[in-house]
């Protein structure tokens, strides 16, 4: 049966909730989620449910109204519904009044309904207002003691309203002056006063812009007859969406245009008293009230005519030793509107000093002391000098009082990089004084601490949030220094030291390149190219190197380059390696590099081993010969809406790039190891492969990490359709030494669309029993006498030890057919075999496996490498357990 027929209990609305929270978009997709909605505003008045329920209906209408909602119509009904149902309420105390509000306030604000021609915005209006003002509105709305925070919810859902419909509240003002007026238990002073403010700033500014009076608005205390005080007109020149209630200041040219408004004397002394009404009340509110309410009458009365800042002043003397950081905030933000209008040259300097002594207090949170950083990186001076946006330190900020703020290689990283922002700022003052001689110069500093980073970001396999913070140190130094050589030297000569003792941070330093400007990014990329050319063409760090090269690499020290590309290509036996050193003949090719560059590409266009590398080493060559300088940056150019080129090659084939391109993609092909075939002079795996889509040109490599195995080649595969048989691939192994391994396997294939594509497979292992092979096989009465000789030439170089291997309930036949059957040399069923297996490329493995005991098979063995034991011991353990 479904949920939504008749009344649903507790448990069955938790559970329809519970459904919805886990996914909102689902559940209203699902036949359940249709009546959601109607559902929950009929049961709103049921009396089988506990008002705690109840709650959490109401709170899910708060959270999701356009899903419950979703169009006009729906919001309108819903609104209306919410108010019935509050209506209905009995007159005793109850929890679901100030839900049922917020609730139809934002059923209208969300539907976009709110206007004169809703029945609910009529309904509501009056009813929000008359709580508000604490107004006789009957036994209907609860006992004395619901009526404050009833009072309190309908001015926060006033506020919303004033928000969504800038200037609808113009026509209550001098009502909600007289409310906050009034003495004895009025609505809450807090919502209130902040309501009040909204109306107030907006009403302003969309005077202000339509030219208009305040017309007397200050002063009505009456709603005029025919109507309520909603003020419609207003509301719909506010529709231009004023700023949101956000603690910033627009820029002087997005300004409200306050200027434009020209109040009466009369008009402006009304306006004078109800802003100093909102401040001699402000204490009374919490601090993030007190902000909030700051900022809406620093923005009203900022560029108003008529109006002196100094009504701030008391609030400014209460507020400049204040520990809470919202208060804080707005006394800048006053500071940053009315400058020295309000704030005296001593203001200012108590301001910075205070600011400054709070960011040294060891026991600051690291949230709070990078806000009183921020303040001071961002402090709104006075008089500042320079250009508009210009950052540089304050003048009154003495480097005395910040050298508890100078940044050290302890600080967390965030306010490291802030002191490093605000000791920037400190060496370009210093070197306008010209003081960059002294010892303890703040440039001088400065180069110590970046060289400190530097030194930590150098530390092989250290962390890499080290090197990531050292860049980010670099970065901000050339950003707030780009002009100051005498920084960007050492700076340039320490990253360089940097990439010579650990390349693998390439990827950072072409990061870095790509975000500087030109007053490091030049020198940079010059001491880098230089560190790279001047190293041997290969090395582990050769993938680094040809990654940082194919970034800085241009017309200048061609020579030099071009010998470093030969010297690298003969060490580039990988694909990775040979994309990477073409990365660095495009670069040159967009360069403008051209004769060593055409000799180099034809080098490698015959001895890359990749056929894919030497495609690409051809067409550069042919785009080099065919194309000049400006058509060839064209079209090797990362965009394919370049402009149609008058030569063919290019024209017709504007797509080559990602033709030829190899691609990344997901695996299509899986492989498997077969059974092993104990024959031939070499181990051999076989192969099982499968795949998913039709595959051409399939080329496995396998590589084996570290010393353990001679290079393995590439299998090729000329074409596999999913659904077919294959032949299983062989693929010949070439131990160095006698041990498993694990195969890295990479996958060059082309697709049925012709796109060449490139992907790395899960690992397969290289078990120790991949590796057995049998001696030649004997006469039968020889056999004993060659296991004998096998066996005494094992000592006294080799090793021999002796255990027991457990066996399952098939016993010792068994086991040895099954696993062993290719190397017994002798036999003696069922209670002796004698076991000779050759170790690639030149040990013996020697086993006596007598008759099985109660405890398990003895096993002696013998061998002429003591480095397999562990691998022996490993390999029978798993037989006993696979028997």
């Amino acid at each position: 049966m479904s949920l939504t027929m008749g009344l649903l209990s507790r448990e069955a609305w938790a559970q329809r909730l519970g459904a919805f929270r886990a996914s909102p978009s689902a559940y209203m997709a699902a036949p359940e989620g249709e009546d959601l909605g109607r559902d929950l505003l009929s049961d709103l008045r049921s009396e089988k449910l506990s008002e705690q329920t109840k709650v959490s209906m109401l709170a899910l209408s708060l959270e999701y109204p356009a899903q419950l909602w979703p169009d006009a119509p729906a919001a309108e009904a819903a609104a209306t519904s919410l108010l019935d149902t509050l209506a209905l309420l009995p007159p005793r105390p109850s929890a679901l009044r100030r839900p049922l509000l917020l609730a139809a306030t934002t059923a209208l604000v969300t539907g976009g309904v709110l206007g004169p021609t809703s029945g609910a915005s009529l309904r509501l209006l009056p009813l929000l207002l008359g709580l508000a003002s604490g107004g006789d509105l009957g036994r209907r709305f609860g006992p004395s003691s619901d009526q404050r925070p009833l009072q309190a919810t309908a001015c926060e859902c006033l506020r919303e309203l004033e928000s969504c419909k800038p200037g609808l509240l113009g026509g209550c003002l001098g009502l909600l002056r007289g409310l906050l007026g009034q003495e004895g238990p009025v609505a809450p002073v807090q919502p209130l006063s902040l309501l009040l403010a909204l109306a107030l700033r907006n009403t302003l500014v969309i005077q202000a812009r339509a030219r208009a009076s305040l017309q007397g608005l200050l002063t009505v205390r009456a709603p005029p007859p025919g109507g309520g005080p909603w003020n419609w007109t207003l509301a719909q020149e506010g529709e231009a969406h004023l700023q949101p209630q956000a603690p910033s200041w627009p820029a002087a040219e997005e300004e409200c245009g306050l200027s434009a408004l020209e109040p009466s004397p009369e008009e402006a002394r009304e306006l004078r008293a109800a802003v100093a009404q909102l401040l001699d009340t402000s204490y009374l509110l919490t601090p993030v009230a007190q902000a909030q309410l700051l900022w809406l009458l620093g923005w009203a009365l900022r560029g108003l005519r008529g109006q002196p800042p100094v009504l701030f002043k008391p609030q400014l003397v209460r507020l400049l030793g204040t520990a809470q950081l919202a208060l804080l905030h707005a006394v800048l933000a006053l500071k940053a509107a009315f400058g020295e209008a309000l704030f005296t040259a001593q203001d200012e300097a108590l301001l910075l000093r205070r600011l400054t002594l709070a960011a040294q207090h060891p026991a600051l949170p690291l949230p709070a002391h990078l806000f009183y950083l921020h303040c001071l990186l961002s402090f709104p001076e006075n008089c500042p000098l320079g250009p508009a946006g210009e950052e540089a330190a304050p003048l009154l900020l003495e480097p005395q009082l910040c050298r508890g703020l100078l940044p050290n290689l302890l600080h967390d990283p965030m306010a490291l990089l802030a002191r490093l922002h605000l000791l920037c700022l400190l060496c370009a003052e210093d070197e306008q004084k010209e003081e960059k001689g002294q010892a303890q110069s703040p440039c001088h500093y400065l180069q110590e601490l970046l060289a400190g980073l530097q030194q930590r970001a150098a530390l092989t396999g250290g962390p890499r949030a080290l090197a990531t913070l050292c860049f980010q140190a670099s970065y901000l130094v050339a950003l707030c220094l780009a002009g100051h050589h005498t920084v960007l030297a050492p700076l340039t000569h320490g990253l360089a030291q940097l990439y010579r003792a650990r390349p693998a941070l390439a990827p950072h330093f072409v990061d870095l390149l790509d975000r500087v400007a030109p007053e490091l990014g030049e020198p940079l990329r010059v001491v880098l190219r230089q560190e790279v050319v001047s190293r041997p063409g290969g090395g582990e760090a050769l993938r680094w190197h040809l990654q940082m090269l194919a970034k800085v690499a241009d017309r200048d020290a061609q020579s030099a380059t071009l010998g470093f590309l030969q010297a690298a290509a003969a060490h580039c036996t990988d694909w990775g390696l040979q994309q990477a050193l073409l990365r660095v003949c495009r670069a040159l090719l967009r360069a403008g590099v051209g004769g060593g560059l055409a000799d180099l590409l034809q080098a490698l266009a015959r001895q890359l081993e990749d056929p894919d590398g030497r495609d690409h080493a051809r067409l550069y060559y042919v785009l080099l010969s065919h194309l000049s300088g400006p058509k060839l940056g064209v079209a090797l150019g990362p965009s394919l809406a370049a402009p149609a080129l008058t030569s063919s090659l290019v024209a017709e084939n504007q797509g080559f790039a990602t033709a030829l391109m190899v691609q990344e993609a997901p695996a299509p092909i899986r492989l498997s190891v077969g059974r092993q075939r104990a024959e031939g002079p070499v181990p051999v795996l076989q192969l099982q492969v499968e795949v998913l889509e039709p595959v051409y040109s399939l080329e496995l490599r396998f590589r084996v990490e570290g010393q353990l195995y001679a290079p393995l080649g590439a299998v090729h595969v000329p074409c596999l359709c999913p659904g077919r048989p294959a032949r299983p691939l062989l693929l010949p192994l070439q131990p160095r030494r006698p041990a498993p391994a694990q195969l890295d396997i990479r996958a060059l294939y082309t697709k049925s669309t012709g796109l060449t594509c490139y992907t790395h497979l899960p690992p397969l292992p290289v078990k120790f029993a991949d590796l057995f092979l049998p001696f030649p096989k004997l006469p039968e009465g020889a056999r004993l006498g060659f296991f004998e000789e096998l066996w005494d030439s094992c000592l006294p170089k080799g090793t021999e030890s002796r255990l027991c291997c457990p066996l399952g309930p098939q016993g010792l036949e068994a086991l040895v057919s099954r696993h062993l059957e290719p190397f017994v040399v002798v036999a003696r069923p069922p209670t002796s075999y004698h076991i000779a297996i050759r170790l690639p490329p030149d040990s013996k493995l020697l086993l006596r496996l007598e008759a099985a005991q109660a405890d398990g098979v003895p096993v002696v063995l013998r061998a002429d490498d003591w480095a397999v034991l562990p691998h022996v011991g490993d390999y029978l353990r798993g037989l006993s357990a696979a028997v």
